[in-house]
């Protein structure tokens, strides 16, 4: 216990100790490999499964949920959770934040149900089964620009990876590239759904906007 307090003064964030945390009532497995997931991302966890519910009650069949960034799949198990007939994929640039993705789909007894692949976004998935296909895509980019790692707490940047905070000089780097590349993807009446940083709502909608390829944005904000 000594050990492990000391380790905690020093930075070390408490998911790490335990090797795990909780997202949207599930016991994650957590560390180093990817991004521990945070309360905040429950939010988007909760829209997209209003929106699996919706589509569900409209949709006499099974509903394809894809979650690109996934690091340690906490989206897409959540997903898997809330709609046990829903086929769920998830991806990530990241082999080692995928190796953790498959261990906590095992871990929750979801691994015949989320599968995994490592690539760059949508490019694992680039055959009928999903262009035009996909009901809903998920993505928690990262959406930190480069110039503000720097700032970041420590307990964050020295342990977490750089590759799930960096979104470029503007943090949104990633973000652009999801809304060029979704359009294939996503079937019409589908739903993109993906977490930004604070301030960057304004220049995301209109980003959307200007791809002329999707309908009015559902915006939901942190109020804590």
């Amino acid at each position: 216990l000594d050990a492990l307090i000391a380790r905690r003064i020093q930075g070390t964030p408490l998911a790490h100790l335990t090797g795990r945390q909780a997202f949207m009532g599930l016991e994650m497995l957590a560390g180093p490999q990817a991004l521990i997931p945070r309360q905040e991302t429950e939010l988007l966890a909760k829209a997209a499964i209003n929106q699996l519910k919706q589509m569900a009650a409209s949709l006499n069949r099974p509903l394809l949920v894809v979650d690109v960034c996934t690091g340690s799949g906490n989206l897409a198990l959540a997903m898997a959770h809330a709609y046990p007939s829903a086929t769920v994929w998830a991806s990530d640039l990241s082999a080692q934040a995928v190796e953790l993705a498959q261990a906590n789909a095992r871990h929750l007894n979801f691994a015949d149900r989320v599968q995994c692949r490592v690539g760059d976004l949508l490019a694992p998935f680039e055959d009928e089964a999903f262009l035009g296909q996909v009901d809903l895509l998920l993505c928690n980019p990262p959406y930190i620009s480069s110039g503000k790692l720097d700032t970041m707490p420590a307990e964050i940047i020295q342990h977490e990876p750089t590759l799930a905070f960096d979104g470029g000089p503007f943090g949104i780097r990633i973000l652009q590239k999801l809304m060029r590349e979704a359009p294939r993807f996503v079937r019409p009446g589908g739903w993109l759904g993906f977490e930004v940083g604070l301030g960057q709502g304004p220049a995301v909608g209109q980003w959307l906007a200007r791809t002329g390829q999707f309908g009015p944005p559902l915006e939901i904000e942190d109020q804590h």
